[in-house]
């Protein structure tokens, strides 16, 4: 008889959801009207913000929807960092018309608020009352297409929308699976002419996305592969997208790395970098790719003594080359700095115009941020002050 051996139990568990269909490709935006058509949408309400339809993005978009003998309306009244008037705006005017379908076209701040748009015509009341997780009671039955024109946010596949309380000085955050996009339409051609500074400040954000989520105490298998994949990307063609914005290579590797990192963070989430800029945004109207350009570099260094090999991953994705884990760690905040410096980006407070006197209200409203919590290591606030003084 043989002896019955005992099965190891294995505690490798995780889950992995994302809601979004995906569709990636240069000149697909093309075949919006079509594509819409197909799914019997004869009314769009197509979200943007005045920088996008002034820079003529929407000429083919809006050609594709007039050749599939679908209605549009504009709605372009969107600021960066969108107000929570904005969103409760968008959705009155929504509810005016039969609209069949909302579209989104920019940056994290038209996609953001075409989410919110969609929740409150669907759900009603506004949008800062859904502010936490889970708190919208029931999916939107409108579909939506979110269509990025900048390499950063990745808000094209994510349960977030991010949103400015302009009578509170703060950022709220709305997380649930009710407000991923229906289906993301990536096209990296829409990319090619966005601006050098709008590159480096969304291109930093991807990069944050990857970095944070590799980090994150809520980091998985699957999300640790797509963030890291989202790093290297992000690595190799970054600073080309920056000073050579007709490359096409580097801006299909860019938008590639700005929805993986999005994928990634979907599911693993971020940190402090996100949670202390949130609070920088909303004191200082810093921009939020500035923002986290600004705290990156520092975070980085701050969590490597609680994470070295993954800090040493880092640093191997970004190209540093050593022998021993410990100097690869080390080199990971330093190589972050480069890149923030490569592309031009500022790198003290007070380029920004940030007041020293604001140091202490943003360190103490960083910890009103959920991101705080999947932070690797746990920080003071008088840590938090320490680093933003070092930052000044």
């Amino acid at each position: 008889m043989g002896v019955s051996k005992a099965v190891q139990k294995v505690d490798f568990e995780f889950s992995f959801h994302l809601p979004t269909l995906i569709e990636f490709g240069y000149g697909k935006a093309s075949r919006l009207g079509e594509r819409l058509s197909q799914s019997g949408r004869k009314r769009v309400f197509l979200v943007t913000d005045k920088g996008v339809e002034s820079a003529g993005l929407l000429n083919r978009l809006t050609e594709s929807l007039q050749s599939a003998g679908i209605e549009f309306d504009v709605y372009s009244d969107v600021e960066p960092d969108p107000s929570l008037e904005t969103i409760d705006r968008g959705a009155q005017i929504f509810q005016s018309k039969p609209y069949d379908s909302i579209v989104a076209v920019g940056g994290g701040s038209p996609v953001d608020t075409a989410k919110g748009i969609r929740v409150v015509a669907s759900n009603g009341r506004s949008i800062g009352d859904y502010a936490g997780v889970n708190r919208i009671p029931a999916a939107p039955a409108i579909p939506f297409i979110a269509i990025p024109t900048t390499s950063g946010t990745g808000s094209e596949v994510t349960i977030f929308g991010v949103y400015s309380d302009w009578h509170n000085n703060v950022k709220v955050t709305v997380t649930s699976q009710h407000m991923a996009p229906t289906i993301a339409l990536v096209d990296p051609e829409l990319t090619v002419s966005l601006p050098e500074k709008m590159t480096a400040a969304s291109g930093i954000d991807a990069l944050a996305h990857g970095i944070e989520t590799f980090f994150s105490l809520r980091s998985r298998p699957a999300s640790d592969a797509l963030a890291m994949e989202a790093i290297a990307a992000v690595n190799a063609n970054l600073r080309r997208a920056v000073h050579h914005g007709s490359d096409v290579e580097a801006r299909v590797g860019m938008s590639h790395g700005s929805l993986l990192a999005g994928m990634a963070f979907n599911n693993g989430f971020l940190g402090l970098a996100h949670a202390i800029g949130s609070a920088l945004s909303g004191h200082c109207h810093v921009p939020h790719g500035i923002a986290i350009g600004l705290l990156l570099p520092h975070v980085v260094e701050f969590n490597t003594p609680t994470c070295p090999e993954k800090a040493a991953k880092i640093a191997e994705l970004m190209g540093i080359k050593a022998s021993r884990t410990e100097e690869l760690a080390e080199e990971a905040g330093p190589a972050v700095a480069r890149m923030v410096k490569d592309i031009g980006l500022p790198t003290r407070l007070r380029e920004v115009g940030v007041p020293e006197e604001k140091l202490s209200d943003i360190a103490k409203d960083s910890f009103k941020s959920g991101m705080m919590k999947f932070n690797p290591r746990t920080p003071t606030e008088s840590e938090v002050l320490e680093l933003l003084k070092r930052m000044f």
